[in-house]
């Protein structure tokens, strides 16, 4: 297979396996909304699959390199949400609240608060709590009450919308800790944004996302899978 033939494959398999882990869990497939993780993809990769309009929702991690390519040429033309899914620091707000429509990964007030300061007069960004799930130093996000008391003080915002929590699993954790993991912090979102209300549940990346859907995931966060040149069938 050529390149886009590999990528077109790619996307196949993980809508195949969204699709199965759907019905298995008797879940309706339009709940689920695939988040593209393009910050490490080249950029005629990502290319491939916007003018093929398969992915609409897309994730970055460094502002700058975001900048860059969704305001150039190429890019700028395709209808996308973006989503911010690295660690914001507070003095790439300014920039961040102008380009995202979504931060996946907010973890403290005063970050939430520089983000509202700065968006344009009417536009309401999307915000998701970070989980911290790992016990590694270097993982961003909140233990789950923390999460819980932020994600309550942000409701009191007016142009931030806090709606829903995002979670990074341990790298290679057994299916039985991850499903724990997972329903814990699934049980605390059904609690603090109960249906009806809009609402995102980000658990899963490319190596776990069938069993974060399992487990109640809506917006799993999948890079290699897409872009990677070898796979094997899921």
């Amino acid at each position: 297979m050529n390149r886009e033939e590999t990528l077109l494959q790619n996307f196949q398999d993980v809508q195949n396996a969204l699709s199965a882990a759907c019905k298995k869990t008797a879940r309706n497939l339009r709940e689920v909304t695939l988040l593209a993780v393009t910050k490490y993809a080249q950029d005629q990769d990502v290319l491939v699959l916007l003018r093929h309009g398969l992915i609409r929702h897309v994730g970055e991690s460094r502002v700058q390199q975001a900048w860059a390519r969704w305001t150039s040429e190429d890019f700028a033309k395709y209808p996308v949400v973006k989503h911010f899914i690295g660690h914001l620091q507070k003095n790439k707000a300014a920039k961040a609240a102008q380009l995202f429509d979504f931060i996946d990964s907010l973890d403290n007030f005063d970050t939430a608060l520089a983000l509202e300061k700065h968006l344009p007069p009417g536009k309401i960004i999307r915000a998701l709590v970070q989980v911290k799930l790992t016990d590694r130093e270097t993982q961003s996000g909140l233990m789950l009450e923390d999460a819980r008391t932020l994600a309550a003080k942000l409701k009191t915002l007016t142009q931030v919308k806090v709606c829903g929590y995002m979670g990074i699993a341990p790298q290679g954790a057994p299916e039985a800790e991850l499903r724990s993991l997972f329903g814990r912090v699934k049980r605390a979102f059904d609690q603090d944004f109960p249906p009806g209300t809009e609402r995102y549940l980000s658990l899963g990346m490319s190596e776990d996302f069938v069993t974060a859907v399992e487990e109640g995931s809506s917006l799993p966060r999948i890079g290699s899978r897409l872009f990677a040149a070898n796979l094997e069938v899921l």
